[in-house]
């Protein structure tokens, strides 16, 4: 566990915000010029798949911001 703070957290979160911001952004921007002519029960199920793609990679990424490492530490053999 860690008892001292480091600076992946504050600049993690910092990096997660802009990123999301970014995607959003580029959502809006891209996506609608190709299903905006769509039916909107056409488009509902596009816009609920990218609103939780962003999702996936977050595991690793959070671990990373808590550990340093992109992975989940190895289980230690216990004795």
């Amino acid at each position: 566990m860690r008892e001292t703070p480091t600076w992946r957290i504050p600049i993690g979160v910092l990096a997660l915000v802009l990123a999301l911001m970014v995607y959003g952004i580029a959502v809006a921007i891209l996506v609608p010029p190709l299903i905006g002519e769509w039916n909107a029960l056409a488009q509902t199920p596009i816009y609920v798949a990218l609103g939780i793609v962003w999702i996936m990679p977050l595991r690793r990424y959070l671990m990373w911001m808590e550990t340093g490492h992109w992975s989940a530490p190895a289980e230690k053999a216990s004795k």
